[in-house]
């Protein structure tokens, strides 16, 4: 109250100097007592008047001042996007994040004596987007089991959104029973991976699309024909000495779209016939 009428009678009476006030009422101790500049008005910062202290005032404590440590630490963990690698391919996650411009989330994974797989993750992903990749490329039952725990550590940590990233999808073949009494395994995978907790899955260049219906979560489909496009482009190949084949009549699809980016190039096609499991002529 004290304070507010000193800056009234300041502001109010320009022949009443702040040095003369102060002397006349010294009951105002130094903390209370404010600079009162009638050149420049007042400065309001939120909708509240400012007036800056004396310099003789004392600092403020050393626990308020801001900690320049602590500043830099929170502005490089500040991203809430996170990428973690399992350890089918550490080298292709290594140069997502450098793209990215990210650094690999800290996690680790080994193995007990029996072979089963332990996953902890070293830093905290409460409220981040997490992606993690790991394709399932042979072994594949070892790499998709680890997915599997890794989905589950970040769900249990807490994560706002897993993306399960799979350049190579395993079991994607087994999309559709040939024969008597087999199993879509494509199927059971999808269901796995829904229920250890995924929100998102991306995958590339799937055996075949309808394996994208068999997930009840969204799922990315990309392909990899730009980058073999541009490839093929940087080999300066003319049209009349190429031909795009597809090995089989499921391929057809994706090599009449390569043909047709190629300058309308030739298509072949080719007849494969299965005889057994990995086993074709």
């Amino acid at each position: 109250m004290a304070s507010s009428s000193l800056l009234w009678l300041c502001s109010s009476n320009p022949l009443i100097s702040p040095a003369t006030l102060l002397k006349a009422h010294p009951r105002f101790p130094i903390r209370q007592r404010f600079r009162c500049s009638l050149v420049e008005p007042l400065k309001f910062e939120n909708g509240k008047p400012h007036f800056p202290l004396l310099t003789s005032d004392p600092a403020f404590p050393t626990f308020l001042s801001p900690n320049s440590h602590f500043q830099n630490d929170i502005n490089k963990h500040d991203t809430r996007l996170r990428i973690f690698s399992g350890t089918a391919n550490p080298a292709l996650a290594q140069e997502i994040a450098c793209y990215m411009g990210l650094e690999l989330g800290k996690i680790k994974i080994k193995r007990f004596a029996d072979g089963e797989i332990y996953v902890q993750l070293q830093e905290s992903v409460r409220g981040c987007d997490v992606f993690l990749v790991q394709p399932t490329c042979p072994p594949a039952n070892e790499n998709l089991m680890e997915l599997l725990i890794m989905i589950d550590a970040c769900r249990r940590a807490s994560a706002k959104n897993i993306t399960a990233v799979i350049p190579y999808f395993g079991y994607a073949r087994a999309d559709r029973k040939t024969q008597g009494r087999e199993s879509i395994a494509a199927k059971l995978v999808a269901n796995l991976i829904t229920e250890a907790g995924a929100n998102r899955v991306l995958a590339c260049d799937l055996h075949s699309g309808q394996s994208m219906g068999y997930f009840d979560i969204p799922v990315d489909h990309v392909y990899g024909q730009p980058v073999i496009l541009d490839y093929l482009a940087s080999k300066t190949i003319c049209s009349d000495d190429l031909v795009v084949v597809s090995p089989d009549v499921g391929g057809v699809a994706r090599a009449r779209a390569f043909a047709k980016k190629l300058s309308d190039a030739p298509l072949a096609i080719v007849d494969k016939r299965r005889h057994g499991h990995n086993v074709a002529e």
